[in-house]
């Protein structure tokens, strides 16, 4: 486990505060509104602007075509807001399923 340091060098647990996009891209991607799995994380949005930066949204591959086999072309932008919770297996999310 790495070791995190805030600005006035207090240590923080690295596990317990921080994720890693290899660690995101693990997840199943989850829709609480229906309980469709939408994929896993492919990509992530981020402000690097701010300070720190911040997360702004989660992209997950569109749906498979041709039997599951090749993904169609589309991608799924998941916005910050709609991130109900990133747990240790899966990612839950709340988007109107009119929206996928």
């Amino acid at each position: 486990m790495r070791e995190a340091y805030l600005k006035g060098g207090e240590k923080v647990s690295h596990k317990k505060c921080f994720t890693t996009f290899t660690d995101l891209r693990r997840k199943d991607v989850i829709n609480v509104c229906d309980g469709v799995k939408l994929g896993r994380v492919c990509d992530l949005e981020l402000d690097v602007d701010a300070c720190p930066a911040q997360l702004v949204a989660i992209i997950v591959p569109g749906p498979a075509r041709l039997f599951g086999i090749i993904r169609s072309e589309e991608e799924l932008v998941v916005p910050y807001p709609c991130i109900q919770k990133i747990g240790d297996d899966v990612i839950l999310v709340d988007i109107p399923p009119k929206k996928i």
